[in-house]
């Protein structure tokens, strides 16, 4: 087939969460096919902000001795056919000939949060379908037993005060947790997290964590330390089911 392009439809301003989408026509006869050698993003989670666009790549391979036109995978909630679906853009390949009746397929699956609405309440757990439509008429839609996580981005500040310090003196180590809010496309407090304060000595490579701290209601964090020795402080946050990981920048305070 020639490189295929699906665009979502998008009426009146509807969330990217939709039913059916260029699913199976009723009544379609389905089977025949066998998809394999599924991935989406390499097992990684997807991490969406509320501005730049995220590529996605995806490969399957697919077995049929029917006529075909359209494969692709996707992210689904619900019935694999006829449920809520999640993607942007997919841009399709050509098929690479494994042998007769068997192609593999790479694929491109778009999300643009500056374009296209989005919900907060689609981050988490999708599924993974793959879809092929023969020519003609009807298809084959199948769940491949994965779970794909998209994720809304979080963002951490630093500061380390004062700057210089006397040795073994108290510096205070503040910032502030933020997450993409798709529905406002911008990034709002969020608070309660549990944050990992870590440090680097001047002159090494590597972070240790010294202490967890848990942000405020309003995403703020606070602590003090002693400081010993020169080197850089930094927040680090893991992220959770429906939130990508973040690391601040550096903070570097001289010890004299």
């Amino acid at each position: 087939m020639g490189k295929q392009v699906w665009r979502v439809a998008v009426a009146g301003g509807a969330a990217v969460a939709f039913t059916a989408l260029a699913a199976v026509p009723a009544g379609a006869a389905e089977g025949g096919v066998s998809f394999t050698r599924v991935q989406v993003n390499g097992g990684k989670p997807i991490v969406i902000g509320v501005s730049k666009e995220v590529a996605v790549p995806a490969s399957f391979r697919m077995a049929t001795t029917e006529a075909w036109e359209y494969p692709r995978v996707f992210l689904y909630r619900g019935a694999v056919n006829g449920g809520d679906q999640l993607w942007h853009v997919i841009d399709g390949s050509d098929c690479v000939k494994v042998s007769a009746g068997v192609c593999d397929f790479n694929e491109t699956i778009y999300f643009d949060p500056s374009e296209y609405d989005m919900r907060n309440s689609e981050a988490g757990a999708w599924k993974v379908g793959a879809q092929v439509f023969f020519k003609g008429d009807g298809g084959d839609a199948d769940d491949e037993g994965q779970t794909a996580y998209v994720k809304r981005n979080s963002r951490l500040t630093v500061n380390a005060a004062p700057e210089p310090v006397a040795k073994d003196k108290t510096i205070t180590v503040t910032g502030k947790v933020t997450r993409a809010n798709w529905e406002t496309r911008k990034y709002a407090s969020y608070g309660g997290r549990l944050v990992s304060l870590q440090f680097k000595p001047a002159g090494t490579s590597s972070y240790t964590t010294v202490k967890k701290v848990y942000a405020n209601s309003s995403g703020d964090l606070r602590t003090t330390v002693k400081a010993s020795t020169t080197g850089t402080w930094r927040w680090v946050y893991y992220g959770n089911t429906t939130t990508g990981p973040s690391t601040s920048s550096g903070d570097s305070v001289v010890v004299q």
